[in-house]
């Protein structure tokens, strides 16, 4: 999938990742794009950013977390710019809490980081197989596939996004849409670098793995694996290999890591 010319939507691009990737894909000349995000100044300016660029964008406050407001977001870029071609969900919230998080908390986990995607697929997946043409890529975590101890919402939620990434793939890949599942691990945004600060078990977890990225990076690795229509998109080459590692020999991971908590 190459973006010139491609109608694009991006949510929670209001920064990090996201802010990342709808500038890096704007600089592809795409015909149109929409940024969306819960904080709706922020999505203003970075859809801005886009325009100064050259590329027709508009920009929508959503909570994509609501099922409504997906649609209604698909919609509008349907409008704007014709049959969409790239759609990256890209939403995303962390609670840094354990097993005893409160209901909110789980409750906001598994709105935004699972049913986000699963109402943006609702929405786009059908008109791509009908066009046998598309991608929808979701950001996960490379926490989706090695754990994290620490946040115990983040981490579930995220191994659910990684598992209806690959269903989809499986399901909508013979009628020539594509689905990737960008797994970054550590990156410097306001999602992580407060933990970071505080260290907080996870963000140190986080930190043991591998080095912090830029949300630029993770950006540019994202639109080299849409280019390869790359299922798993790993900004940090050590992901794979931890996760080869993790499947070779699930006890002795998770064992290792439950001995470095105590």
């Amino acid at each position: 999938m190459e973006i010139r010319g491609k109608a694009v939507v991006v949510t929670g691009a209001g920064r990090g990742i996201g802010a990342a990737m709808a500038l890096r894909f704007a600089a592809e000349g795409p015909r149109g794009l929409l940024v969306a995000d819960l904080d709706g100044t922020a999505a203003g300016r970075v859809a801005a950013q886009v325009r100064a660029l050259g590329v027709d964008a508009v920009d929508v406050c959503a909570d994509v977390g609501d099922k409504e407001q997906s649609r209604a977001l698909v919609a509008v870029a349907e409008r704007e710019f014709g049959p969409l071609d790239v759609v990256c969900s890209n939403a995303g919230v962390a609670t840094g809490a354990g097993v005893h998080a409160g209901d909110q908390d789980w409750a906001r986990s598994w709105a935004v980081n699972v049913m986000a995607h699963v109402y943006l697929a609702q929405a786009v997946l059908p008109g791509m197989a009908r066009r046998h043409s598309g991608h929808l890529l979701i950001t996960a975590s490379a926490v989706g596939l090695l754990g994290l101890p620490g946040d115990a919402p983040y981490s579930v939620t995220k191994h659910a996004a990684v598992g209806l990434a690959e269903w989809l793939a499986f399901t909508y890949g013979h009628l020539g849409v594509r689905v990737s599942a960008l797994c970054p691990l550590g990156v410097r945004t306001d999602l992580l670098m407060p933990g970071v600060a505080a260290g907080h078990p996870a963000a140190r977890a986080v930190l043991d793995y591998a080095p912090l990225l830029t949300a630029e990076e993770v950006a540019e690795a994202a639109l080299e694996g849409l280019s390869d229509e790359r299922f798993l998109i790993l900004p940090h080459p050590e992901v794979g290999e931890l996760h080869a590692r993790k499947a070779a020999d699930p006890d002795a991971w998770v064992w290792r890591r439950a001995k470095r908590e105590a």
